[in-house]
């Protein structure tokens, strides 16, 4: 609820940067609820690529905060362990979802979140998918060669659609890249 005089005092609300800005109690809940859901969408997201809810929770935290923030702040913000916060910003750090940035003063790194999607998603490709794309032709001759081993029709089948549906996959990866091609 707002205030009704113009000099009715007004609560602190911290924002997604940890800022305080002036407000009432509904904005800093509805702040506190935004953030939540905020968060719980690149989690969500994060997992649903098979990565862990620490990426998920650094970028979502990352993505929203107006200000660059260091790892121990990453820390402090989301209740992760120094290690989590490690491994998952040098993880979105490969997949060019965050970058370091230099903060005047400060020695340690500061990061920042890439907000062009489309940009993170071809990162993630790049690293995650490709690569197992590139292993799974290996993967596909050697199961080829082990049922053409066997004199078992069922399994050589089996092999040959699993072949089939990396062959597909391999032709929509493209399509996939010139999508979220930026």
């Amino acid at each position: 609820m707002k205030p009704t005089s113009p000099d009715a005092p007004t609560l602190p609300v911290a924002g997604l940067d940890g800022k305080d800005r002036p407000g009432d109690a509904n904005v800093c809940s509805t702040r506190g609820e935004l953030e939540k859901e905020l968060l719980e969408f690149f989690v969500r997201a994060a997992q649903l690529a098979g990565q862990p809810k620490s990426l998920g929770e650094i970028y979502g935290l990352l993505y929203f905060s107006e200000d660059p923030l260091s790892m121990e702040e990453i820390v402090a913000r989301l209740g992760i362990s120094l290690g989590s916060a490690s491994q998952g910003l040098r993880q979105l750090r490969a997949f060019k979802a965050v970058r370091a940035v230099a903060v005047p003063g400060q020695r340690k790194d500061y990061f920042v979140a890439e907000i062009k999607l489309r940009r993170v998603i071809a990162g993630f490709v790049q690293e995650e998918i490709k690569p197992h794309m590139e292993s799974g032709l290996e993967r596909l001759a050697r199961l080829e060669e082990l049922a053409g081993a066997l004199d078992d029709v069922h399994l050589q089948q089996r092999v040959r659609r699993l072949a089939r549906l990396h062959e597909i996959s391999g032709q929509l990866l493209p399509l996939l890249m010139k999508l979220v091609r930026v």
